[in-house]
């Protein structure tokens, strides 16, 4: 008998998964459950649609992070930061701080942890840092790290 899984069952499938389950453990365990709903034209209709809904959503945030990777090309971030001689900042420039000026500065929301520093930024100077927006869509910003009076 042919089920839709509503919910992920360990060793059987997942949410959203349509499964050959023998009859008598869909009409004894999985349908009474209310694990599992029979596969018929009515219940797989509402499945194509919930895919095609996230289907359509992730296609959304995709061309979202596109716009944001296009906007973060053309800006030039600049960190106001102490420095002591030769260049050498006293702490470091961090994911958080670079998030936190591109929210206040240009209204641009992004998380830092998908802010690609592989470490801190402890000197001055124009640097491009890659920014993981989506999988597959990745910005490019350029931070310059200047000292401040």
């Amino acid at each position: 008998m042919k089920v839709i899984l509503k919910d992920n069952i360990k060793g059987v499938g997942k949410k959203d998964e349509v499964i050959n389950a023998s009859d008598g453990y869909a009409r004894n365990f999985l349908l009474p459950k209310g694990l599992a709903v029979e596969a018929n034209s009515e219940n797989m209709s509402k499945l194509k649609a919930k895919e095609d809904s996230k289907a359509y959503k992730k296609e959304q945030e995709k061309e979202e992070a596109k716009k944001i990777s296009e906007k973060l090309a053309g800006i030039q971030l600049k960190v106001p930061v102490k420095s002591g001689e030769n260049g050498k900042i006293f702490g470091g420039v961090s994911a958080k701080e670079i998030a936190d000026l591109l929210k206040s500065n240009y209204n641009i929301e992004v998380d830092k942890k998908k802010i690609d520093l592989k470490e801190t930024i402890k000197t001055l100077g124009l640097r491009t840092v890659t920014i993981k927006l989506y999988d597959g869509v990745v910005g490019n910003l350029k931070v310059d790290v200047i000292s401040k009076e």
